[in-house]
């Protein structure tokens, strides 16, 4: 199954839907239990005391996903607005880490209308990393060959076919993981900011 397409070869996003009152409801109310269950994250130590860890250590990213691989495994089944799968980091001053957000994820095989039942499409757009092009097992100090000023492997390199990853000698990957969407619940108050989608999970 996939949805719309992005301009981004890399990317897929669910369609949007009409809003109603209550979806904005429900997203409101998911906020506001992120807000109170999430708080006590806003020291990373906080969080990799339970067992999230950053994914992409030692690569510079815009927003640093903290992930908890229990919880992604958990997610293949229910949705718990309590337990996402990463917490959201941005670089604050000093290189200190700020919590902005969360990351939520589905599996693959779910439909629109069950990944309108976790998080509203009408307002997210839950999205799917696709036909990345990946260092080889064991040389993940590849992840910062670049070519002709771009990054060859990962969601910012042009490769996006499994014939142009393997004459760079990568591994080719259709799709990542699954369904996710990213609720900036920390970074703002406005629904523009919270619900905006900022889907990187790579380097700058």
């Amino acid at each position: 199954m996939s949805g719309s397409m992005a301009a981004d070869p890399h990317l897929t996003l669910t369609p949007t839907r009409p809003g109603t009152g209550a979806d904005t409801a429900r997203a409101a109310a998911l906020v506001l239990e992120m807000r109170r269950a999430l708080e006590r994250y806003g020291d990373v130590r906080s969080a990799e005391a339970d067992g999230f860890r950053r994914f992409l250590p030692g690569v510079k990213q815009p927003v640093y996903h903290y992930t908890s691989w229990r919880s992604a495994l958990a997610a293949l089944f229910r949705f718990d607005a309590v337990r996402p799968t990463s917490l959201l980091y941005k670089e604050g001053p000093r290189g200190t880490l700020v919590l902005v957000g969360a990351m939520y994820t589905a599996p693959a095989r779910a439909s629109f209308d069950e990944l309108d039942r976790r998080v509203p499409l009408a307002v997210a757009r839950w999205h799917e990393h696709v036909n990345w092009c990946l260092p080889p097992r064991g040389q993940s100090e590849r992840w910062r060959e670049t070519r002709d000023g771009k990054p060859v492997f990962g969601p910012k390199s042009p490769i996006a076919t499994e014939a142009a990853c393997s004459a760079v000698g990568g591994r080719f990957v259709p799709r990542l993981f699954g369904w996710m969407v990213h609720v900036m619940a920390f970074e703002s108050d406005d629904p523009k900011i919270i619900w905006g989608g900022e889907h990187e999970h790579g380097r700058q």
